[in-house]
């Protein structure tokens, strides 16, 4: 059975950026939630520094959808190349 790599691209960059928008949202509306985890997102994300702003939040969100896409595009192929074995 063969995943349709562009699906699993297109579920992985709306999950993580969901993700990404929540987490930020909730630090933007609760300072202490999530700092830790954002922390880290900003240490792979450059351009993306955790700070409590919308923009963070926007940037923040833009990233984790790509990157998102970009693992679940990935995971995809990979998956379709070791099924055919």
């Amino acid at each position: 059975m063969k995943l349709d790599v562009k699906g699993l691209a297109f579920a992985g960059g709306i999950l993580w950026g969901a993700c990404m928008l929540v987490i930020a949202l909730a630090n933007f509306i609760w300072p202490t939630y999530g700092v830790p985890f954002l922390q880290a997102v900003a240490s792979v994300y450059p351009g993306y520094t955790g700070e409590r702003s919308l923009a963070q939040v926007v940037v923040g969100t833009l990233y984790a959808l790509v990157d998102g896409g970009i693992g679940g595009g990935v995971l995809g192929w990979l998956y379709n190349q070791l099924a055919r074995r």
